[in-house]
Formats: C-alpha cells, structure tokens, sequence
C-alpha cells in the first residue's frame, strides 16, 4: 500500500467512526439519515477495495483513476461518475476568470 492510499484508508476508517456515532444518535425520520447511511456504505466499499487492493480502480472499464482525483474523492467508483461530477460545479459568470 503505498503513502496516500494509507493515509486515506486512515481517513476512510475515522470517517467510518464519526458517522457510525453520527448515524446512533439520530432520529428514525431525520432527514440526514438516509444521506449519511449512503456516505457510510461508500466508505466501507472503498475500505474493502483498498484491504483488497483493488482501490483505484474504475468499477466499469478497470483503468486507474488518477492517484490526484483519489486523494479529493476517494470513494470514486469510475471514471464516468468523475466526468459527470462537473455538470455540478458553478460556472463563472465572466468567462475571463
């Protein structure tokens, strides 16, 4: 396992923690429930994928994901979910920006 996929199967196991706790004190119809409880299962897939040595991998074609966009979003699952994410940014109102 090399530096940055230790460091955020690090992370991932704390962020599994902190939800976990999150998720325990919650009400039955909280609203963030659902939200959370889908947060948790991407973080468990990707903690199996790393303990398995499969993290990094695009889950449809089976290219590597760049080790860069890993780092920001490490519960990726393929390279298609990383090109639609942009349709969600904010587009600069003056194109010269």
């Amino acid at each position: 396992m090399n530096a940055l996929f230790e460091r955020l199967y690090l992370e991932l196991r704390q962020s599994e923690l902190e939800i976990k706790e999150s998720l325990q004190k919650r009400q039955e119809k909280d609203w963030l429930k659902p939200i959370l409880e889908d947060e948790l299962a991407d973080i468990v897939s990707t903690i199996s994928k790393i303990e398995k040595g499969k993290f990094g991998q695009c889950e449809i074609s089976g290219e590597l994901i760049p080790d860069k966009i890993l780092k920001n979003i490490p519960t990726l699952k393929s390279i298609n979910d990383f090109r639609s994410m942009d349709s969600f940014y904010r587009k600069p109102i003056d194109s010269r920006s």
